[in-house]
């Protein structure tokens, strides 16, 4: 058997990262003790790690931080849940360069590696961030399980077989573990250092948030907008939805295969789209919408992860920066009839949008709502409410 390992210092390890073709690389355990499995990917946002890791979108995966420092804010109750539900499941696991920073910010109640242990995500530092990240990009994101023992006691032909036990992504219907277990209302609007979070009281319209993962930054920008969500869960029946007289809906993001949570939501969706009622969909949402239009996904070998990244919106020549958290995507070759591409991405031409014709459907695989990123695509949230503008007028 071979490992990377051997080349560091296995005796002062507390943590590994194992892969499921035996590649090794131990290191320094943090947060939460134990062994953890899921899909290795890596994030190149240099903040934002307590939005990533509580990204629903992100269950069931390790995050590698490209950026070396990681810690250096802390942590506090306002940022710490981009889940609507709280203690939802979200990353798995966090592996860094450096040791976790020590927090040097006015607004740090916490420092990040307490914060971990109270998620239980299981944390790894002191490895080759670099050569792990260039190993997923030769090879495609990896099967591995990642531990913290604090005792050093690693026994790495176990870490290695957890790592092949693991079932994986493809065909995995993830939505189901994230989504609200029951409905809610929102009028929490974005954050501002003077006040915090903001409140929508006079709300111009009312959508259906059909919540596969949704992070709460999207339901913050539609309120900014004059939207007040209702959120339900993906099992919801579009009779539910109807019942609650919306004026538009969003599919929000999520994690897993959308081949698979299309099996149990699809009648809905295509429901929906039948209604006529003006739609947006957002990342595991605009792959549900594809697949109900009658288009196909595939899985990505590296997929897309962080908060630089170029997408072209086709319908005005503007190039945005982007956040993008994703490992399935549409097929553009496979789009019927009547769906074009609205947005490509500037990285590896993959599709990053669409758009019906005579319907008012909008979606996008990025995450406009950019809970960490910049805020290029906040736009999409006034096109959407400019849609049910025109819905409402008839035209």
């Amino acid at each position: 058997m071979s490992y990377l390992a051997k080349t560091q210092a296995a005796t002062s390890a507390t943590g590994a990262i194992a892969l499921a073709d035996g590649t090794v690389f131990l290191g320094h355990g943090a947060g939460a003790a134990g062994v953890r499995t899921g899909e290795l990917c890596f994030n190149t946002a240099i903040t934002g790690y307590q939005e990533i890791l509580t990204d629903p979108s992100y269950a069931s995966q390790i995050v590698l931080f490209t950026f070396p420092h990681i810690g250096n804010v802390g942590t506090n109750d306002e940022d710490h849940e981009e889940s609507s539900e709280p203690g939802s499941h979200a990353a798995r696991g966090a592996i860094f360069r450096e040791p976790i920073t020590a927090p040097s910010n006015w607004r740090s109640t916490n420092t990040f590696d307490s914060w971990l242990k109270k998620r239980g995500i299981a944390g790894l530092f002191g490895v080759d961030t670099r050569a792990i990240t260039r190993l997923i990009r030769e090879k495609g994101m990896q099967k591995a399980a990642i531990c913290h023992q604090p005792d050093g006691n690693i026994d790495l032909d176990a870490l290695i077989e957890a790592a092949r036990a693991w079932e994986g992504l493809e065909t995995a219907d993830l939505a189901a573990d994230v989504d609200t277990g029951a409905d809610f209302e929102n009028s929490e609007s974005l954050w501002l250092p003077e006040t915090g979070y903001g409140h929508l009281d006079k709300p111009a319209f009312h959508v259906v948030v059909v919540d596969f993962g949704v992070k709460k930054n999207i339901l913050r920008n539609l309120a900014n907008v004059g939207i007040r969500a209702t959120v339900v869960n993906g099992d919801a029946s579009f009779e539910d939805i109807a019942a609650l007289k919306p004026d538009g809906i969003v599919f929000s993001n999520g994690p897993g295969d959308p081949a698979a949570t299309i099996k149990r939501s699809g009648d809905m969706i295509r429901a929906v789209i039948d209604s006529g009622l003006p739609i947006l969909g957002i990342c595991l949402g605009h792959q549900l919408l594809a697949l109900a239009l009658g288009a196909k996904t595939m899985k990505m070998a590296q997929g897309h992860h962080g908060a630089n990244h170029p997408v072209k919106d086709l319908s005005t020549g503007k190039v945005e920066i982007v956040s993008m958290n994703h490992g399935f995507t549409v097929d553009p070759a496979t789009l019927p009839t009547g769906v074009e591409e609205s947005h490509r991405s500037l990285f590896d031409g993959t599709n990053s949008g669409l758009a019906v014709k005579d319907r008012p459907i909008i979606s996008v695989q990025h995450h406009p709502e950019a809970s960490p990123g910049p805020q290029d695509s906040f736009y999409l949230f006034q096109r959407f409410a400019d849609l049910m503008t025109q819905h409402r007028a008839g035209k």
